[in-house]
């Protein structure tokens, strides 16, 4: 289904939504973000209803939970059929086979031959603390680790974890002790001169020496890594800088946490990003498209790590809902059934060759990079300068759904626009999100 301005109300957002979003400012506080004023009444494959009859493509893909789309029939079906039989008696108390079956195939799937072990949470922060106190209780250390730019989740450790100071941490200090940050490479923005190759020499080096100026690598239990930074702005390092941290850590007996939760299942044409790399994780943090919306994370390691920690030490009361674990196997299914992992890179391929045309037309546009179907352009006033373009990022998000198409913004300077459309869009919805996507860059980039 394309979308055409002509498919929009005359006034977007639409009356109905303008008057929930009057009650939202009312009842909610500020803090819970909209990226539009724009109210969902359905939603299915790649294409969004709003309450006053609008449809939007969605190149969102709710910040990376549609991989197989919205309200995918079998995964409708799984939701309906679990809730029939019943919602949640609570793992700790009642436990029930589909946890123990979805952790199973997670533990089959992932990178690794070893026997590994599984424990599911509500959210991807939730699955960032408990994967660094597996960490820290399996190596009796407790430093961390985790990288410029990293988006890690907002609570307390995810938080500290994290490394953009405004929106995620700005007033919230002090945070938990015992977190430092190593440097990741941005190539874009490398010093003159400096190639990929003299960049991950240079990182990696620097890492070394952390462990003299900084914190002793005997008291660091893990190093946290993003395979391709999300929130941080698309940023995708270079196989040997993965390897190299890993081969840093193993060095140093040094956890490596693969935080998978934006990368993960399919989005960037392998089912895990780390297989990109060539590098397999101790432990994974894996979340938002692991089932296809409902509240679901995970954490998946080396068995004897994960066994670790003792019995009540893990856990949450609504951890591993079963409705969720329903979703979840139907979602594994579904990636197969569909080859959705071959279609993300189809997709991503599509993406990036438009985006590299689009550069060669407006100057606005200094970089294209991203993964598989997981792709950003970063906009910059000058390329010579690469002065980063903020207040014209803004303007584009802003126009894009005025226009039809959901996207984000991301990266340190806000200057990213990033793209995450669910892995069934069609030809046609791509073609016509795409189109949407020029349309919007050219007119912001001609009214500067």
């Amino acid at each position: 289904m394309a979308i055409s301005k002509e498919e929009l109300t005359k006034t977007v957002p639409g009356p109905l939504s303008h008057t929930l979003h009057q009650r939202r400012n009312e009842a909610v506080p500020r803090g819970p973000i909209n990226t539009t004023p724009l109210y969902a009444r359905s939603a299915q494959g790649a294409v969004i209803t709003d309450v006053d009859g609008n449809q939007y493509l969605d190149f969102a893909g709710g910040i990376g939970i549609q991989n197989v789309g919205h309200s995918h029939p079998k995964v409708v079906k799984a939701i309906h059929e679990q809730a029939s039989d019943f919602i949640h008696p609570c793992f700790h108390v009642i436990p029930y086979e589909k946890y123990i079956e979805l952790a199973e195939k997670l533990n089959l799937l992932t990178p690794g031959t070893f026997k590994k072990k599984t424990m599911f949470a509500n959210s991807g922060a939730e699955a960032v603390e408990n994967a660094v106190k597996i960490a820290r209780k399996a190596t009796g250390r407790r430093a961390v680790l985790s990288f410029q730019r990293a988006f890690h989740g907002r609570t307390l450790l995810a938080m500290s974890l994290t490394s953009k100071v405004k929106p995620y941490k700005d007033g919230f200090g002090p945070f938990a002790p015992d977190i430092y940050k190593l440097p990741y490479p941005y190539y874009y923005r490398a010093p003159q001169g400096m190639t990929q190759e003299d960049v991950d020499s240079e990182l990696l080096q620097q890492i070394e020496q952390f462990f003299l100026g900084e914190v002793g690598s005997q008291d660091v239990a893990a190093i946290i890594m993003e395979p391709m930074q999300g929130e941080g702005g698309f940023i995708v390092p270079s196989k040997a800088f993965v390897q190299g941290v890993k081969a840093i850590a193993d060095k140093h007996n040094i956890l490596f946490i693969a935080d998978e939760i934006q990368a993960g299942f399919g989005r960037t044409g392998k089912l895990f990003a780390m297989e990109h790399f060539e590098v397999v994780p101790d432990i994974m943090t894996l979340s938002k498209s692991i089932a296809a919306g409902m509240p679901l994370s995970a954490v998946t390691g080396r068995a004897e790590l994960m066994d670790s920690p003792e019995p009540g030490q893990l856990g949450g009361t609504f951890g591993g809902s079963p409705v969720a674990c329903a979703a979840g196997l139907a979602v594994l299914e579904i990636i197969e059934e569909e080859n959705l992992v071959y279609r993300a890179e189809v997709i991503g391929r599509r993406m990036k060759d438009r985006f590299e045309e689009m550069k060669e037309k407006y100057s606005l546009i200094g970089d294209v990079r991203g993964l598989g179907a997981m792709v950003g352009m970063e906009l910059v006033k000058d390329r010579k300068t690469k002065e980063p373009a903020k207040e014209e990022t803004v303007r584009i998000v802003t126009e894009l759904w005025k226009n039809g198409l959901i996207g984000l913004s991301a990266g340190l300077f806000g200057n990213v626009v990033r793209f995450l459309p669910p892995l069934v869009i069609t030809d046609e919805q791509l073609d016509s999100g795409l189109n949407i996507i020029e349309r919007v860059i050219s007119s912001v980039q001609d009214s500067r």
